[in-house]
């Protein structure tokens, strides 16, 4: 095999359960190729031997005939949010820098256990605050991607930036990604790979660094739409430990995967047709619904009325409950401690936030401790809660005409570094699309529809029903067939 780099989770599964070459030959090829690629700085932490000593071990267990795990031989990424014992987990904060966890959280315990192999920690925006991957403590990451004629350099999205930039770049075939209001789908739209953000509760929390608790979520990150399935089959299930992890059974979504939607309704939201948004989204968006029709899909138009309230209930509710959450980092028991002569306790907490947090951290807790303040809770906090009810209800209104809505990813293609770090209503607005979905807790999925007159790519985005992460799959492959996007990045790293 000339490059195993270049293959996908399955193949690789599949080539080392066949024999075609060992794991550990496509863990040193993709070793190499993070070795390779610092200018993107897309790891934080790189880990080698652990994805050798993986590697050896499915080559173990296929030379004495035992039954290999659905991830075998296959390396990935770990985004930074996750708990990884005995490996740095930072969650791209200067506050966490030198913390080494003695647990593993349950998304990547169960992805070991699957077989899989930790390429290293992935970076991101700061506590998964972020849509550029510019706010991370450790640099930001620059995707592989640049525009046609230009060498600028382009953001990969955020704030699963890291992962969808190794993944694009051919530094690993998947990745984990968490999804609060767009932080799976939007690097995936914007750096042409597939991310899916199942339905809240699919699998667990526990041992991810929190930053809205009811609202974060684990997904899987890959380059096709049959590698995330994969991936996530491996993620999801029940956890005792987290007491918002659903007790369903996994369904087998790699085997049932059909591109044929005779029989199913597509939902076009009238209200995503926004003002602002880049002609090429709009046209993409005109083809998926074209490509979904000739899959035998019924389009159906459907209203979402409170679409326009949703991002803004969001960057409300979103910031309260990272207050919270942040609150435990103090100085106390781990992480930074900042303790200037002659301070006390209360003296030592502002120091070592105010070294530890940085900018678009601070913003948000400050915006969350204001809406939740007593003079202000009723007023704001309340009141988004209650627009949250109203956009769900959206949903459960429109699933009565259809059984899948597509969306566009994002309202525009990857932005320059730099391009809206200077204006946060800016950067929010990255995700229009996609917070609707997370409020309600529904799975969906990003898919690459083609690139646009730069030579960069655009994604379209499934919503499916509660816990019907197979309908999204479905819907997404049907679109990733008609689209064949095979486009990658020109190396330039």
């Amino acid at each position: 095999m000339s490059d195993l780099t270049q293959l996908g989770v399955r193949a690789i599964r599949d080539g080392v359960a066949g024999g075609e070459f060992s794991a550990r030959e496509v863990a040193e090829a993709c070793n190499a190729a993070v070795a390779e690629a610092g200018a993107l700085n897309a790891f934080i932490v790189t880990t080698p031997e652990r994805a050798l000593e993986a590697a050896d071990r499915a080559d173990s267990a296929r030379s004495a005939g035992e039954t290999l795990g659905p991830l075998a031989g296959v390396p990935i990424g770990m985004k930074d949010l996750f708990a990884t014992r005995g490996v740095q987990t930072t969650a791209a904060s200067h506050i966490l820098e030198g913390f080494v966890p003695q647990y593993e959280s349950t998304v990547s315990q169960r992805l070991w256990d699957a077989g899989a192999g930790m390429l290293g920690k992935l970076n991101l925006d700061q506590f998964a605050m972020g849509s550029s991957n510019e706010t991370s403590y450790f640099g930001n990451v620059s995707s592989p991607w640049r525009r046609a004629g230009s060498n600028a350099a382009l953001a990969p999205g955020g704030s699963s930036g890291g992962s969808s930039a190794a993944i694009a770049a051919r530094l690993c075939p998947a990745a984990t990604g968490t999804d609060t209001g767009g932080s799976i789908r939007q690097p995936a739209a914007i750096t042409g790979i597939c991310g899916i953000k199942p339905t809240y509760g699919r699998c667990s929390r526990w041992g991810i660094v929190a930053f809205a608790s009811s609202l974060d979520q684990a997904g899987a990150m890959a380059r096709s739409v049959e590698d995330c399935a994969i991936m996530l089959e491996a993620m999801a299930g029940f956890d005792p430990k987290d007491s918002t992890s659903i007790d369903m059974p996994v369904p087998g979504w790699t085997k049932a995967l059909d591109a044929s939607l005779a029989g199913k309704r597509v939902g076009i939201p009238r209200e995503y047709r926004m003002d602002g948004t880049d002609a090429a989204i709009v046209a993409s968006w005109d083809q998926g619904i074209a490509w979904l029709k000739d899959a035998g899909a019924e389009i159906v138009d459907i209203s979402l009325p409170h679409t326009n309230y949703a991002l803004p209930a969001y960057y409300i509710i979103a910031p309260a409950e990272a207050s919270s959450n942040l609150a435990r980092y103090d100085g106390v028991r781990y992480g930074l401690r900042d303790l200037p002569a002659g301070a006390n306790l209360q003296d030592m907490y502002a120091a070592t936030r105010a070294a530890g947090f940085g900018e678009e951290v601070k913003r948000r807790v400050l915006i969350g401790t204001y809406v939740l303040s007593a003079g202000y809770y009723d007023a704001y906090y309340t009141q988004a809660m209650k627009v949250r009810t109203l956009v769900a209800r959206d949903f459960i209104d429109a699933w009565a005409r259809c059984d899948v809505i597509l969306a566009p990813s994002t309202p525009n293609a990857a932005f320059a570094l730099g391009e809206k770090l200077a204006d946060p209503l800016a950067m929010y607005l990255n995700d229009v699309f996609s917070v609707p979905a997370s409020l309600a807790g529904l799975p969906a999925m990003s898919v690459p529809a083609g690139l646009d007159e730069a030579g960069l790519p655009l994604g379209l985005q499934l919503i499916g029903q509660p816990f019907d992460e197979q309908g999204v799959l479905d819907a997404a492959l049907a679109i990733e067939q008609r689209a064949g996007f095979t486009a990658k990045p020109e190396r330039w790293w």
